[in-house]
């Protein structure tokens, strides 16, 4: 396997999750693989040998897939799955011996699990239509709204949609489950458990939940205990001018961690902090208040003496530790992005998913004595087709700006490549780690060269970073962009002449930018991209979310007149393509409609890839191939001088 073709991308298998049994005995990962006959992505539960000598074992085989493996103290293994089950996903058991037997099943179908620890007691996600008393009368209404043929949702609250979805009509709650049926904790919840974060304490006797309360536009989390026999619930954690989020609770049961974002505001960015309560009590102390990273999934120590968290890193999403007696943070890891960080009960080890620029994600051991990183699976067999690199310069006010440039196998100064600068969505966000959604390296098979900046407003460099242009937005990111793209087009193995600009959602917008401030570039490429910032906000699923930051429209319509590509127009005379899933819920179709339009009457060389049933990611692997062939296409067209060829099936 090369990467040579899309098809090589689409046979990588892509680890989703890890669970570590009780004992740490076991270590078990859901690997999703495609399907090419279903033309899908299919995952499994594999078990890995927690000291990576064994081959992996593949514990379950369906055609729908199973996912979410959580362990229960027993040993015995719990995970989604929908197989036999005309609701959706079910819950099923795999004992230690024998064979997966349904658990639970609910007709809105079960979404995520979470195991006490030592009880044992099971907790899920469920879809509930409201008013609903139990599973029964649930499918009742579920059944005359099909009946009666209707779709229609009535909302009296904002926001109305998330990401990908509509909101409602049915509600997400929690529920208890287990051999005398289900539980509800959570009966007339509303939007309160969107999204839903929970954890349930060792002793099985309450869930600590994250719990939206109502704003408009823009819900704040608040964090809540939530009884299990009783359902009765109390705030742990609340503030006006923030949300609490990834609750983790210690072995003991005494501590409960979490991640507090502090809301932004038109002059000042959001600030991420890891705090500790004791769930007695309610005592409340930040542990690690360092702006750089933006601390995220914490988990105890098997001692409970410091909890483990991920954080931004320089172009990394590093493991670090933090004493809960002291405060004192020290790094874990030094290369690579890691996620599902697993704590094995001797305090030796820590088990995770790690990823990198230049490696899928993949199950890891980590020796906490010594750093060393231990791969739990084989390597798969590729030879990825060029070099990375880390790069940087300098900018006008003496900020470091740091890259990851990929070059191809063949670049050098006798044969110099094209350059791509490829800029990173959020934009609270970084080029750390790999990339399933588009991924740079199937650009390098084509003989192009890969410039994946972070500019200010990224992660993992310092508050300064952000507020350095949290004022002026577009502006400052724009220098930043260019500062570095004339360092690289610099070099001699780069072919100054031939660059493209590409990005989606917050990159996509800056392509935008980049459209009305240039034409250095020969190409544009832009995704899901805003391009009428006056008009976009009150359309996003998040409203509020803009309008803190940018400051009610009514009082500074300026600062949504200024931020917005459309109106530097009149200059754009770069060809564009033009991409964006129909279903968008984050940055509405109605952006790329008015972009495409405006080009169009402006004479502007442009083409626009319409997904009508994809939304912010396009995900099906068909329309992924399309995706990548259409834009292939573009770039030989404006970069290779080729002859423009439409991918067959469009």
């Amino acid at each position: 396997m090369d990467y040579s073709t899309f098809d090589d991308f689409l046979a990588v298998p892509r680890v989703n999750s890890l669970a570590l049994s009780p004992d740490g005995s076991r270590l078990v990962a859901a690997i999703a693989e495609y399907d090419k006959d279903a033309n899908k992505l299919v995952s499994a539960i594999w078990e890995l040998d927690p000291n990576g000598s064994a081959e992996p074992r593949r514990l379950t085989h369906s055609a729908e897939g199973e996912s979410q493996p959580v362990f229960e103290p027993d040993g015995s293994l719990l995970f989604v799955s929908s197989r036999s089950s005309d609701d959706g996903p079910a819950l099923w058991r795999l004992p230690v011996s024998g064979e997966a037997t349904k658990v639970a099943s609910t007709p809105g179908g079960i979404s995520a699990i979470r195991v006490a620890a030592d009880a044992g007691t099971a907790v899920v996600t469920t879809s509930v239509m409201p008013g609903a008393k139990d599973a029964a009368e649930d499918k009742e209404l579920r059944k005359a709204r099909k009946d009666a043929g209707v779709s229609a949702i009535l909302h009296t609250t904002s926001p109305v949609r998330f990401w990908d979805s509509e909101l409602g009509p049915d509600e997400t709650r929690l529920q208890v489950v287990g051999e005398g049926g289900e539980k509800d904790l959570t009966p007339a919840p509303g939007r309160a458990l969107d999204d839903a974060e929970f954890t349930v304490t060792p002793d099985g006797k309450s869930v600590i939940a994250k719990w939206q309360v109502d704003r408009v536009g823009w819900p704040r989390p608040v964090l809540v205990a939530i009884d299990t026999e009783t359902g009765e619930r109390r705030t742990l954690a609340d503030a006006e001018n923030a949300g609490f989020y990834e609750p983790a609770v210690s072995h003991d049961g005494r501590f409960v961690a979490f991640t507090r974002w502090v809301d932004q505001t038109h002059d000042k960015p959001s600030v991420v902090s890891l705090l500790v309560a004791e769930l007695e009590t309610g005592e409340t102390r930040d542990l690690v208040t360092d702006p750089d990273g933006w601390p995220e999934a914490p988990a105890f120590s098997a001692d409970d003496r410091s909890v483990f968290f991920i954080a931004f890193d320089h172009g990394h999403r590093s493991l670090f530790r933090a004493d809960i007696a002291t405060g004192e943070v020290s790094r874990v890891t030094t290369e690579g992005t890691f996620s599902a960080v697993q704590v094995s009960p001797d305090n030796a080890s820590l088990f995770a998913i790690r990823a990198a620029t230049d490696a899928p994600p993949h199950p890891v051991r980590i020796d906490l004595a010594s750093g060393a990183v231990t791969r739990l699976l084989p390597a798969p067999e590729a030879e990825l087709p060029g070099t990375l690199e880390r790069v940087e310069t300098t900018a006008a006010d003496g900020t470091t700006i740091e890259a990851w440039l990929i070059l191809p196998r063949n670049a050098s100064p006798a044969e110099p490549a094209p350059l791509l600068l490829w800029i990173h969505g959020g934009p609270l966000s970084s080029w750390a780690g790999w990339s399933w959604r588009w991924n740079p390296w199937l650009m390098a098979t084509k003989g192009y060269a890969v410039l994946m900046p972070d500019p200010a407003l990224s992660l993992g460099y310092g508050a300064q970073m952000l507020k350095r242009a949290w004022d002026r937005w577009a502006a400052l990111v724009y220098e930043d962009l260019m500062e570095i793209t004339d360092a690289i087009v610099a070099r001699p193995d780069i072919d100054a002449d031939r660059t493209a600009a590409m990005g989606a959602s917050f990159g996509g917008y800056m392509v935008n930018w980049i459209a009305g401030q240039t034409d250095r570039f020969k190409c544009l490429i832009t995704m899901a991209g805003k391009w009428n910032t006056e008009n976009f906000w009150a359309t996003s699923d998040m409203p509020g979310y803009f309008r803190a930051e940018w400051g009610p429209q009514e009082d500074f319509p300026d600062r949504y007149a200024e931020r917005s590509p459309r109106r530097f127009l009149d200059r754009i005379t770069t060809p564009t393509l033009i991409i964006h899933g129909t279903l968008d819920q984050r940055v509405p179709i109605n952006q790329t409609l008015h972009m495409f339009t405006d080009l169009q009457l402006s004479g502007v060389e442009s083409a626009y890839l319409s997904f009508p049933d994809e939304a912010h990611w396009i995900l099906k692997p068909g329309n992924a191939r399309i995706w990548h062939q259409t834009v292939w296409s573009w770039l030989a067209k404006h970069l290779d001088k080729q002859e423009w060829i439409k991918p067959p099936l469009l």
